[in-house]
């Protein structure tokens, strides 16, 4: 049988602030196989984002084992984790998180740079192309709307192949009709690159068009 591409065991974490400790995440457990599609659901304050941020090793549990694409977090360095997310993770944030100084383009290739892998500019502009920007490659992100650099966002985040993307609200910032189109392009992606996606979202009709739902409700998976 294959091996998980994220398997999560018994994940808890807990926040001391001076004497007080608060626990957002209770032991949580489940896996997900290559190519599949998962949301993590719940209401705000439930640890949906917590979760995401320890299945990608963004941080590390207090408790209890993630292994992520082959290797588990807690048994590697800072620096090692942070090579591994490069490499094999693809990330898509609520703020589009592109870089004010450089174009559509220029961003597209940022995580190939950081990989060493140097400027791929024709992949880049078939991504752009691919989200329907490719005639906006040489525009700043100043000069982009919200949709438009979310979908930039988009091709960065496909444009290294990554075996596991990772969606924090990927439409909170988006009016409707623009956060509908964003999630088609997020989908259509997957399924041509089939990467495993695993989205956090408020949205009930996003969250319906996954495999998977992991409902979470004060740190706990329910059912």
């Amino acid at each position: 049988m294959e091996e998980p591409i994220l398997a999560v065991q018994e994940l808890t974490k807990t926040y001391t602030m001076g004497e007080r400790s608060l626990t957002v995440l209770h032991a949580a457990t489940f896996a997900l196989a290559a190519g599949e599609t998962c949301a993590i659901v719940g209401p705000s304050g439930s640890g949906k984002s917590t979760l995401l941020g320890l299945c990608a090793g963004l941080d590390l549990p207090t408790s209890g084992k993630v292994h992520c694409a082959g290797v588990e977090w807690a048994a590697l360095t800072e620096e090692r984790r942070a090579r591994v997310r490069g490499a094999k993770l693809g990330f898509v944030f609520q703020s589009f998180q592109l870089i004010p100084t450089l174009t559509a383009l220029e961003n597209v290739m940022v995580p190939l740079e950081l990989l060493g892998q140097g400027a791929q500019p024709e992949r880049a502009l078939e991504l752009l192309g691919h989200v329907g920007l490719q005639e906006r490659a040489s525009h700043y992100p100043q000069q982009l709307s919200g949709g438009e650099q979310q979908r930039v966002a988009l091709a960065r985040a496909f444009i290294h192949r990554p075996a596991i993307l990772f969606a924090d609200e990927p439409t909170g910032n988006l009016d409707t009709d623009t956060g509908a189109r964003v999630i088609d392009l997020l989908f259509e992606l997957n399924a041509e690159h089939r990467t495993t996606l695993v989205l956090v979202t408020h949205d009930a009709d996003l969250a319906g068009r996954t495999q998977r739902r992991i409902q979470l409700r004060a740190g706990r998976i329910e059912g």
